[in-house]
């Protein structure tokens, strides 16, 4: 175990350790005028505790076993998924995505994000270097996605439903897809994007009668009408991506000061809804303005850095596509949480992550770094075993047999190569 955890990638620990640094202050003023909400950084400190023991814990599990029993890793993940539609599953904030067993409350679409990752990583393993096949891995494979991005669906969870459909796209791009499937692929998503906005837009009567009456989903419009059509949304719909558009611009360069801004700290009650979740980039860019963002930014790039470094590294195929499989798990939550309130994607439930408050949110996250963390310490002692002849050549003629270990390795290479 202890082998394990001297091959971690520290600078990715105390990247985790500097957005702790970040978040629980954060949480803390987004939280301060509320006495429903009190206590919440807190719970924070211990999630995030709780949460560096289980990246020390995934790291001394071999990542490989996740890949072995992946259909047992999906079904769980999808029974649980399930359990929410019962009497079991709980409603906040309009989705029925949470399940609450005695004292244990968690949300499975947030921890179905790690599964679907290690499965397909697998699916894709198993084709080593071959060319993605359409019928015998594209369909399958995006069965797979499709089903608990149904379930999710139904729970009414736009934001975790459609961050599978991102996981999905980006490994199979990096897994050996064929670039005419790749084509395809690219038309019909670009087609059905800017045919669905233009459609929205001119039909947009229609579509709303048929989203609220039929489909039951009338606050899917107060999340899409702010980001397509700002000028005629109402004014609730619009109220939480216009206050926190206002309240990043009043941060200004340096921001406000800590516990400072007008809009999160009003005497009445924050402007901007669940700045302690969804809204907590609001926070950070009113108290703290474009230098706190931009720090926070930088963060994020060195974290997705070195995720990339280590799936570069990883000689098994099965744990490059895990890491690149959480990148874009990463980059989707980081780049849709900061641009819905920049006019870029629409208003999604979706949390920032390490830094917005849930603790299911951060201890999936914490858990996929420790899964990150597994694969690079197996693929440095996988490194470390092929050259042990090297290290244990201890005799009077060492290191004539560690100098034959290196040049008949490197005489089968070039035969190879050849």
């Amino acid at each position: 175990m202890l082998t394990k955890w001297k091959h971690m990638d520290w600078s990715l620990i105390v990247v985790l350790l500097l957005m702790m640094g970040i978040c629980i202050p954060v949480v803390h003023s987004a939280v301060a005028n509320s006495d429903k909400f009190r206590g919440l950084d807190t719970q924070m400190i211990f999630y995030y505790i709780l949460g560096f023991a289980v990246i020390f814990f995934m790291t001394a599990v071999d990542y490989r076993i996740y890949t072995r029993y992946f259909w047992i890793i999906y079904a769980g993940g999808l029974v649980l998924l399930l359990l929410t539609l019962t009497p079991l599953g709980q409603t906040q904030n309009g989705a029925q995505g949470w399940l609450k067993i005695g004292p244990v409350g968690m949300q499975p679409a947030e921890m179905f994000k790690l599964a679907l990752v290690i499965v397909i990583a697998a699916m894709l393993a198993r084709r080593n270097k071959d060319k993605l096949g359409f019928r015998a891995d594209v369909i399958p494979i995006g069965i797979v996605a499709f089903i608990p991005f149904a379930v999710v669906m139904v729970q009414n969870d736009l934001g975790n439903a459609l961050s599978y459909v991102l996981i999905l796209l980006g490994m199979l791009w990096i897994g050996n897809l064929k670039f005419t499937h790749a084509l395809i692929i690219f038309v019909l998503g670009a087609g059905l994007l800017v045919g669905g906005i233009k459609g929205y837009v001119t039909y947009h009567d229609e579509v709303t009668d048929f989203m609220a009456n039929t489909l039951q989903r009338a606050h899917w419009l107060d999340r899409i009408d702010p980001w397509l059509m700002p000028e005629e949304a109402s004014r609730d719909a619009s109220w939480q991506t216009k206050n926190g558009k206002y309240a990043i611009a009043s941060g200004g360069m340096t921001g406000q000061g800590f516990m400072q801004g007008p809009m999160v700290q009003n005497p009445t009650g924050s402007l901007v809804p669940y700045t302690y979740s969804d809204s907590i980039i609001v926070v950070i860019g009113e108290e703290f303005g474009f230098i706190g963002i931009s720090f926070l930014l930088v963060l994020y790039f060195i974290m997705i850095h070195r995720m990339i470094v280590i799936a570069l590294e990883c000689r098994d195929r099965a744990g490059s596509y895990i890491v690149v499989g959480l990148v874009a798990m990463f980059m989707y939550q980081i780049f849709e949480n900061i641009g819905m309130f920049m006019g870029l994607m629409p208003l999604t439930g979706i949390t920032l992550p390490f830094i917005s408050y849930g603790g299911t949110s951060l201890l999936i996250n914490m858990a996929s770094i420790g899964v990150v963390m597994s694969i690079r310490a197996y693929t440095r002692d996988n490194a470390r075993d092929e050259f042990a002849d090297i290290k244990g050549a201890n005799t009077e003629d060492g290191g004539v047999q560690a100098l034959r270990g290196v040049l008949s390795r490197v005489g089968k290479r070039s035969k190879k190569a050849q």
